[in-house]
């Protein structure tokens, strides 16, 4: 599949005409991630995202991303009067390769993208209730890498960017409790060139 994904985008990219305008940027922002689990109660935790992004093309284009991000989870849940809670945090690589539309002039500029993201996991802190590891002992293996997708809006003032996205996860970061990353993140960047 990821094969698949990777040749359509450079067919893409190739359509897109030699005159296509091409900008590097840096990017930073804050995220809101959840992990959903079955049968437990999960809440949000606030993290942050930064690195690098391209655009390729003016009015359809092309941004391929390359960022760290700090996401995770938390989780509880009440069993026969035992409460038992835990927290993840992942410090990740995420590639993401969207293909947007924008609309507007060259100084204010409104966009659209959406495309699938690859996410590999650097690192991993956890912490459970001692009762939550009894009971759910391999509730902390997760997967070191997973496939999304990502949908948002952006806007571009000048040479500063802002988007806004929602983040789905497509494979789960664990599977023997169907969990799936879902997060919201806003970002704020410059356009070097």
């Amino acid at each position: 599949m990821k094969k698949y994904l990777l040749s359509a985008a450079l067919l893409i990219a190739v359509s897109i005409s030699a005159q296509a305008q091409f900008s590097l940027g840096v990017k930073g922002g804050v995220n809101f991630s959840k992990i959903n689990t079955d049968n437990l109660k999960e809440s949000t935790l606030t993290g942050y995202q930064a690195g690098l992004f391209a655009r390729i093309g003016s009015g359809l284009y092309l941004q391929p991303e390359l960022y760290l991000s700090g996401t995770g989870g938390k989780f509880s849940s009440s069993d026969n009067g035992t409460d038992y809670s835990g927290k993840v945090r992942f410090t990740n690589l995420n590639v993401p390769l969207l293909l947007g539309k924008s609309f507007g002039g060259k100084d204010l500029n409104f966009r659209v993208m959406a495309g699938p993201i690859y996410t590999y996991q650097l690192d991993k802190s956890t912490s459970f209730s001692n009762n939550f590891t009894g009971a759910y002992q391999d509730f902390g293996n997760y997967n070191k890498s997973t496939l999304g997708f990502q949908a948002g809006a952006g806007v571009d003032i000048g040479a500063i960017t802002a988007d806004l996205r929602y983040e789905g996860g497509l494979s789960k970061v664990n599977s023997n409790y169907g969990q799936r990353q879902n997060l919201w993140a806003l970002s704020v960047g410059f356009k070097i060139f």
